[in-house]
């Protein structure tokens, strides 16, 4: 019985090729070596980097799969002086289905105070009226548990939609405001 390779002769040729290239570089001095370790080191940089620009083309594609422009929302969540609320949750619901529930910790509620934003949702919509609704909870004035609502009528049109909901301080009611704006 023989045995017949079906390779092709130059595939035979491409082996025989790298087994010879292998084993020329196996046998290479160790004196030699000591030189190119530190192009290596640079190479291995190099591909590093290439590898980190290579990973954020990738976030940036599949955000684009994910969340495509024209169905997209994206809601944020800013704060006031905030004399008179102070947070501790906030409940997102997009046509009566609970989106995002987000529990405050006491740095990230200073943050926020400081001028931060923070995205509480990203999600695709399709064309036509949503309805928002936001429950914040905290304690209001006095120091008294404080629940309260806010509701928005989203026309989803194509094209992105970013809304923000924010908390103000109301001077003249001593109260909080809780407003939801689209921005344009």
């Amino acid at each position: 019985m023989s045995l017949k390779c079906h390779f092709p002769v130059p595939f035979r040729f491409w082996i025989v090729l790298l087994i010879f290239c292998t084993t020329t570089v196996a046998a290479e001095p160790a004196a030699q070596t000591a030189g190119t370790t530190a192009s290596l080191d640079e190479e291995i940089q190099s591909l590093k980097q290439d590898v980190l620009a290579l990973n954020r083309e990738l976030f940036i594609l599949e955000e684009e799969l994910l969340y495509p422009a024209n169905t997209q929302v994206a809601v944020f969540l800013s704060l006031d002086i905030g004399e008179f609320f102070s947070l501790d949750s906030v409940q997102l619901k997009i046509d009566d289905n609970v989106v995002s529930n987000y529990l405050y910790t006491q740095r990230e509620v200073d943050a926020l105070h400081q001028g931060g934003v923070q995205r509480l949702y990203m999600g695709n919509l399709k064309a036509g009226e949503h309805e928002l609704v936001a429950i914040f909870t905290g304690q209001g004035p006095n120091g008294r548990e404080y629940r309260r609502g806010a509701n928005h009528i989203i026309t989803k049109t194509l094209g992105a939609r970013f809304i923000e909901l924010k908390i103000v301080d109301n001077d003249s009611s001593e109260q909080p405001d809780f407003s939801i704006r689209e921005w344009e």
